[in-house]
């Protein structure tokens, strides 16, 4: 029988200090016997009371009884607590398939994978399966380094450098705009985009204008729409798309999309009717990429985060999240663990960042900003003013985990889209956009021979 526990212990005191037991992350249920974990707790205890230094083996022997003491152990210290944790973990898992007998108790503790699995539907029992799995790895493995060397990294740089020009690393997906993607590049799998505005001004037509593009370039997307029901979202979608496809010519706007007004009321013009039927026929083959919706009062729409990372588990091609607001998510008002203002939405935002980055996926979320004041004279038309960053509400850390923040403002036919945080470049860039968003359209605002040509065809 493997008596590491004994020799751990010994070689310990032999080399007169714990530092050993620390570096390696032992703890008292790493041991088998209860022997053992009296012998652990004892020279921990000691050692604290003596600057670090560990008991010598006469001391151990004869506060220990119940552990024999082993001269000159020459096996290493990691591979001794490798082979500790290995044997503790084997353990967990046997106590949580079989039961076990409390030992200070006497009390039969029943078998917990028995149990959830007559307690749990199957998708939750599967996350609890994963959940054991990822305890039982973190339980069984020896830390070996805290961090990358520079000589380590070198090489891991030249081949992630590599799998990056063959873009096999990673995943760069263009946003709606090409002056902005020329200023940020694009958007990058694994990082979070948030988009702003003030409440009613369009953060959610935005986030839609840029599922346009993304299922346009092929891109399979999760969306999670907490305020917009479905049949209003897809209208729009298709006033969009048809704008894109300059499907409309109207007098005075050129050319433009199907008019979402007339879809939402059911009134739409009977030719324009009959060409709007058509598309929706055809709408799944004429994107490339692949929507997962999730709208308010569906059946299917989820809250929490862990229902999220299940989302994602159970289909790892999702390429992008949108979560328009961020604030639809339950976390956002769940338990305050840290005790502060705003805590929940803080640590909702911080592991939102991790599934997101774990899972490899696009991140784009909206979020409301404070609305100011509206300083308008009688019979003048509000001009498009640009949220800043200190607008943000909720709760700060959204702007913490933010690879770029969107500003956005939209009102009376014009619209503007600036970058109030960027983590690779564009803080404080801006454009102009033509915003006739009943008519689908969000784009730049054209300039010199552009508008030209514009105006030469009666734009």
């Amino acid at each position: 029988m493997p008596v590491h526990g004994e020799q751990l212990l010994s070689k310990t005191v032999d080399v007169g200090d714990i530092s050993a037991l620390t570096k390696y992350g032992i703890t008292r249920e790493d041991f088998e016997t209860p022997g053992e974990r009296q012998a652990y707790d004892f020279t921990v205890k000691y050692a604290q009371q003596n600057a670090g230094r560990a008991p010598s083996y006469v001391t151990l022997a004869a506060e220990c009884p119940d552990i024999t003491y082993i001269p000159d152990v020459s096996d290493s210290f990691e591979y001794l607590a490798g082979e500790l944790k290995a044997a503790a973990a084997k353990r967990e898992v046997l106590r949580k398939i079989n039961g076990y007998t409390d030992e200070d108790s006497g009390r039969k503790v029943p078998s917990e994978l028995a149990e959830k699995f007559a307690q749990l539907a199957p998708a939750d029992f599967g996350k609890y399966l994963r959940e054991l799995g990822e305890s039982i790895e973190g339980k069984a493995t020896v830390k070996r380094d805290i961090g990358a060397s520079l000589l380590t990294l070198a090489g891991a740089f030249k081949t992630e450098y590599q799998k990056r020009k063959a873009g096999e690393s990673y995943t760069l997906w263009k946003t709606p705009f090409a002056t902005l993607n020329a200023e940020i590049g694009g958007l990058y799998s694994g990082d979070c985009y948030i988009i702003m505005a003030e409440s009613g001004r369009g953060k959610t037509y935005l986030s839609e204008v840029f599922l346009d593009e993304l299922l346009r370039q092929g891109a399979v997307v999760l969306a999670k729409s907490y305020e917009v029901k479905w049949y209003p979202l897809i209208s729009r979608l298709i006033s969009i798309a048809t704008a894109r496809d300059g499907a409309v010519k109207a007098d005075g706007l050129g050319d433009v999309g199907l008019p979402n007004k007339a879809m939402l009321a059911g009134k739409m013009d009977a030719e324009l009717e009959s060409f709007m039927l058509d598309m929706v026929a055809k709408i799944n083959e004429y994107y490339p990429g692949e929507l997962i919706l999730q709208a308010k009062g569906d059946a299917n729409l989820t809250r929490s985060l862990d229902e999220l990372d299940r989302e994602l588990h159970m289909r790892p091609d999702i390429d992008v999240v949108i979560i328009d607001p961020f604030y639809g998510l339950s976390d956002v008002y769940g338990r305050n663990a840290n005790k502060t203002a705003g805590g929940a939405a803080e640590m909702a935002a911080r592991r939102l960042e991790t599934i997101i980055g774990a899972h490899d996926v696009v991140g784009i979320f909206t979020i409301q900003a404070q609305t100011e004041r509206q300083e308008t004279e009688e019979g003048e038309h509000r001009a498009v003013k640009l949220p800043k960053r200190d607008q943000v509400k909720t709760t700060k850390a959204v702007l913490e985990i933010a690879t770029n923040l969107f500003s956005f403002d939209a009102a009376n036919g014009n619209g503007a889209l600036g970058v109030e945080k960027g983590r690779n470049g564009g803080e404080g860039f801006a454009i102009e956009l033509v915003a006739l968003m009943d008519y689908g359209v969000l784009r730049e605002l054209p300039k010199g021979t552009e508008i030209a040509g514009q105006f030469a065809s009666g734009f």
